[in-house]
């Protein structure tokens, strides 16, 4: 299996937003698939529930499949995966998880929380990212906070023995706290930073990052 598992130092941290960026960036070369295995906190539509996460990614890729297979397992309850599937009665699995990630192209595939979010039984998004063995990118809101938030995603990520591609500062507000200089002081990742002003940066980064690791 080859592709990159998006994940996190939490919930509201531009997951979903990054991801679409950079399946859009991977659709200039490649053909890209997209999965988001789980999602909770999606709404009641005639009857069927819509993970509103997983349209977007779909719709940034250059691959039509269905949104049941994009996204197999669907939740009404806000909650962690695990409580949800609880809620209604399912087993959710580990295998489970896995095999709702297959794809025959490259694929993106976005965790539901962060690293140690548990999604099903007994199981965080670390257990499915050692499974699938893709590298990982975490995704940081880049604030006040934001040097621990990284260190700590690392340091989990660096305990599951995750490969990590880069670790993405999501700018969503520009400030002037250089978070990027600070975490680089304590680690080797990657570092990069995402901002509306600078995008031709990001990109030249996440280019110099992706086609120098991962397509090949």
């Amino acid at each position: 299996m080859k592709g990159l598992f998006i994940s996190g130092s939490g919930t509201n941290v531009g997951k979903t937003f990054i991801a679409q960026y950079l399946i859009r960036f991977l659709t200039n070369i490649l053909k890209v698939s997209v999965r988001k295995p789980v999602e909770s906190d999606c709404k009641n539509k005639n009857g069927k529930l819509i993970p509103k996460d997983a349209l977007l990614l779909s719709k940034a890729c250059n691959i039509i499949e269905s949104i049941d297979k994009v996204c197999r397992y669907k939740f009404k309850a806000c909650s962690s995966a695990q409580i949800a599937s609880k809620a209604v009665g399912l087993k959710l699995t580990l295998d489970n998880l896995v095999d709702a990630c297959v794809a025959d192209e490259f694929v993106i595939v976005e965790g539901a929380g962060g690293l140690l979010s548990p999604i099903a039984i007994k199981t965080l998004n670390s257990n499915l990212i050692q499974s699938i063995n893709v590298p990982v990118v975490l995704v940081i809101k880049d604030e006040l906070g934001a040097v621990n938030q990284a260190l700590l995603s690392i340091n989990a990520a660096q305990r599951y023995k995750l490969n990590i591609s880069m670790v993405v500062l999501n700018q969503i507000y520009p400030n002037l706290l250089d978070n990027k200089k600070a975490i680089n002081q304590y680690t080797n990742v990657n570092i990069v930073v995402f901002n509306h002003n600078d995008l031709k940066s990001f990109e030249r980064q996440i280019e110099k990052i992706l086609l120098g690791s991962l397509i090949k």
